[in-house]
């Protein structure tokens, strides 16, 4: 048994422990919060993540990364649907250190590299049948904006034309041409056309008869002499939007559009940027449908979390002039050959199949919060790309108001439901906030970002999955009662960085 002076000579240890310990995390918390505010005063206010994530990470290891305030967080933003293998995955950080410990150049402009050799094979290995056998690649600009602006180029070149035809609620990049394909474009020189959605169909069907629609007004557009749309040089699509709010393409109107395009000789450009590398539950999107496009924009997980781009098209279209389209940093080995590793471990170890089974598993649970909270609007999505849309409860705005003109429901049939309600940004931020405070990294998306978006990486488990929507439905409860009991859904700076 201890005596009295041994058992105070323990408390005594234990106090100058917890002492040092909360010395230990007051001063992590200084240093983050001092990060945060060098952030704001020195970086540009275009700035975004970091303004609704205000976290400093100084480890990561596949969905978990720390803070430097100690605090661990699931990541489900995954760098905007980069990271296929999550953060640090071994094989990733073992192809990178192979490449430094060889002594090979890494920087060799668009010189042939065994390392590049390399990538390419395995990049034509995953393509599309239709695609992979008579297929050209362009090493373009690191990042997934400057392999849109080559592929506009390239059809322009190779038509001689120079429209070109984009969708709502697109998102092909920040560059000039990319925005100018984009739903949030304020200067449209790129022909708009409807993609068809359920919750919010643009002609207030959704389904079979909207998507329908949608194809018939594609094919007007082209085929009237006054549509004031001349033919164009090319098509882009997403077959599914991401940041227009996770909006998977219908598969048949997907091939409906593959007719329309060839028949009239425009070139399909799909853009797979985020979609690719078995996301959406197969390698590549389009190929749920069927679908061989004539070009195919390619970034984030094709380089392994680190900077590469290309543009893969049928070789008929290679009309490029030496120097035509070119970039200084188009040549980079550590993201060709991060990019080699993790397209090879996705094709080997079923990642595209892993999404197709676990993503169903997860919307159905999703879609039992919905039904219990009338804040969540619609749950969407397809493999591990899923979306949640926020909207303001309450009576349903139907899609055309009862004794409207013409309001016949055998022409004008109401969606289920009876059409959207109103998005509701402020709440899909508040949610993300209050994920956050769980430790969940979300994004916002769609229509006044009112979506809050999943990009786990492919390898999440089924435990990680349940910990994600265990948050993410806290966090919509949390939510859910504050706007019910009327209370305002604001955090201090504090709270929203842990």
């Amino acid at each position: 048994m201890e005596t009295g002076e041994r058992t105070g000579a323990r408390e005594s240890r234990a106090l100058v422990e917890a002492d040092v310990d909360a010395e230990v995390c007051a001063g992590a918390r200084g240093a983050h919060e001092g990060i945060l505010r060098r952030q704001s005063a020195r970086e540009s206010s275009a700035r975004t993540y970091a303004r609704a994530l205000p976290i400093v990470p100084v480890r990561a290891r596949g969905l978990t990364i720390e803070g430097a305030d100690g605090r661990r967080y699931l990541d489900c933003l995954s760098g905007a649907g980069t990271l296929a293998l999550g953060h640090n995955h071994p094989v990733v950080l073992e192809a990178i250190r192979k490449v430094l410990d060889s002594g090979a150049p890494l920087h060799v402009l668009d010189l042939a590299t065994p390392v590049k050799d390399a990538f390419i094979t395995e990049l034509f290995r995953t393509l599309p049948p239709g695609l992979a056998g008579h297929a050209r690649v362009q090493f373009c600009g690191p990042a997934g904006t400057d392999a849109v602006e080559a592929a506009f180029k390239l059809v322009r070149a190779a038509t001689g034309r120079t429209g070109m035809l984009a969708f709502t609620g697109a998102y092909h990049g920040m560059t000039a041409g990319s925005l100018d394909a984009s739903g949030h474009a304020a200067d449209v020189r790129v022909a708009r056309l409807p993609f068809p959605q359920d919750y919010r169909c643009p002609f207030g069907m959704g389904g079979d008869r909207g998507a329908e629609l949608a194809a018939r007004w594609t094919e007007s557009v082209l085929d009237d002499t006054k549509s004031g749309v001349p033919l164009p040089a090319g098509m882009i699509l997403e077959p599914v939007q991401g940041e227009g709010g996770v909006i998977p393409a219908p598969d048949a109107w997907m091939r409906r559009m593959r007719r329309i395009t060839e028949d009239r000789s425009i070139p399909l450009i799909a853009d797979e940027i985020q979609t690719g590398v078995g996301r959406t539950g197969a390698f590549w999107a389009v190929e749920h449908s069927g679908v061989t496009p004539d070009v195919m924009v390619l970034s984030k997980a094709i380089g392994g979390s680190l900077p590469l781009a290309v543009v893969v098209y049928r070789d008929d279209l290679d009309v490029w002039e030496p120097g035509a389209h070119a970039g200084t940093f188009r040549g980079n080995q550590l993201a060709m050959a991060a990019g080699t590793a993790t397209l090879t471990y996705v094709r080997e170890h079923g990642l595209a199949e892993r999404a197709a089974s676990l993503g169903p598993r997860m919307l159905a649970q999703l879609r039992q919060l919905a039904a219990e909270f009338p804040i969540i609007g619609d749950v969407r999505g397809r493999g591990l790309m899923i979306g949640v849309e926020l909207v303001e409860p309450g009576e349903e705005r139907r899609a055309v108001a009862a004794g409207d003109v013409g309001a016949d429901p055998e022409v004008f049939p109401c969606p289920a439901g009876g059409g959207p309600r109103p998005a509701a940004p402020a709440l899909a931020a508040a949610v993300q906030r209050e994920c956050l405070r769980r430790g969940l990294i979300v994004e916002l998306g769609g229509r006044k970002a009112s979506v809050v978006r999943l990009l786990p990486p492919l390898t999440i488990s089924d435990e990680q999955a349940d910990a994600v929507l265990d948050r993410l439905a806290d966090a919509v409860a949390a939510v859910a009662r504050g706007h019910t009991e009327g209370r305002p859904q604001t955090t201090t700076h504090s709270e929203r960085a842990g």
